[in-house]
């Protein structure tokens, strides 16, 4: 039977490829050769769909096994590495990885095949290096981050990650109304007199959408995912596997129709937003309801990059990600709650000290 998995090969040593992000080719750490996405993939057509049917093989096997595989995590699945032959033991998400063993980056192509291929895919723009000097540059400039923490912190792990997302196109359209006012004043004779007038607004009008972004995977922050945004869509290319050896890959375990909410309310609230903003000159603005009417366009299913950085201090872990293309870190620092207190009590003394100062001049 071939391979449940397969692993791209230097045509001229056989040694692993993996993509380079810099040159956007798969080169060969071993000789040095490097190829283009179309080179590779006709080279290993033949093997990908050999590939891709026997795990659908194996897929129907397991089914009669798949108790023995069930872990409170999920259902976990064994390959064999084309390149040593070794046991790979995945989630069934699982798309790309590396084996543990000899290193080699696999591929499981009966992930992302069918109705389970991706429709694009942004390949990845920044290298490992550059995900730890974001890192670092991230740390700079926070007043209340301990000292130790820069000094002390290991990283524990640092991986690239395809991450499954639903781009949603579509068009808002409706009205929201407000209740306003306008504040005035004013002096008249013996009296301080306050007026205050009353309005009803109303604002309509339409945004249409493309590709808003939405994760599909339960692995990742949702927080996260969003806080990574904006992705450049111009580096949108048609999906390909050859992309993927270097790198780990995840398909979808959120469906189309789970997500669709988030990019509803998304297309919603930018709709309502935008509104409200031709809502100026007046003292105070509040939304009193609103009429908004969706209708989604298509929708593509894509693989965005992400390095996920993870670290280890004074016996916690820290996560952080970065945007894969445009080096954008998101992550939560510890803080150095002493030295929060101590410029807390000597901020308020030096205002304390102040306001007894003007009180005695006075």
């Amino acid at each position: 039977m071939p391979a449940q998995v397969t692993n791209y090969q230097c045509p001229n040593c056989t040694g692993p490829l993996q993509f380079n992000a810099e040159t956007g080719k798969l080169g060969c750490e071993f000789c040095g050769s490097s190829f283009t996405n179309e080179e590779i993939e006709a080279l290993y057509a033949a093997s990908d769909a050999a590939a891709a049917e026997a795990q659908e093989q194996a897929e129907t096997r397991w089914k009669a096994e798949e108790s023995t595989w069930d872990t409170e995590d999920g259902t976990l699945r064994a390959y064999s590495c084309p390149a040593c032959c070794a046991e790979l033991i995945c989630d069934e998400t699982t798309a790309a990885t590396a084996c543990p063993y000899c290193g080699n980056p696999t591929i499981v192509p009966g992930k992302l095949d069918g109705a389970l291929k991706p429709d694009v895919i942004i390949p990845f723009k920044l290298e490992k290096a550059d995900a730890v000097a974001a890192l670092k540059k991230h740390c700079e400039g926070r007043p209340f981050l301990p000292k130790t923490f820069k000094d002390q912190a290991h990283l524990e792990e640092i991986k690239g990650v395809y991450v499954p997302f639903w781009l949603f196109d579509g068009e808002a359209q409706g009205q929201v109304s407000y209740h306003a006012t306008k504040v005035r004043h004013y002096v008249s004779g013996d009296y301080n007199v306050t007026e205050t007038r009353h309005f009803r607004l109303f604002r309509q009008g339409r945004v249409g959408f493309s590709r808003i972004p939405v994760d599909g995977s339960n692995k990742m922050s949702d927080d996260y995912m969003d806080s990574l945004e904006p992705f450049n869509y111009n580096d949108l290319t048609e999906f390909s596997t050859a992309y993927l050896p270097g790198f780990f890959a995840d398909k979808y375990d959120v469906s189309m129709e789970a997500c669709a909410p988030r990019a509803d309310a998304r297309a919603e609230n930018t709709l309502a937003d935008a509104l409200r903003g031709t809502t100026g000159g007046y003292s105070s603005v509040t939304e009193h309801g609103r009429h908004i009417r969706l209708e989604r366009g298509a929708v593509k299913y894509a693989l965005l990059p992400v390095w996920v950085l993870s670290t280890k201090w004074n016996g916690q872990n820290h996560l952080f990600t970065m945007n894969g293309q445009t080096g954008k870190m998101v992550g939560d620092l510890p803080i150095d709650k002493k030295k929060r207190r101590r410029v807390f009590w000597l901020t308020y003394l030096a205002l304390a000290a102040v306001g007894l100062l003007v009180a005695l001049l006075l």
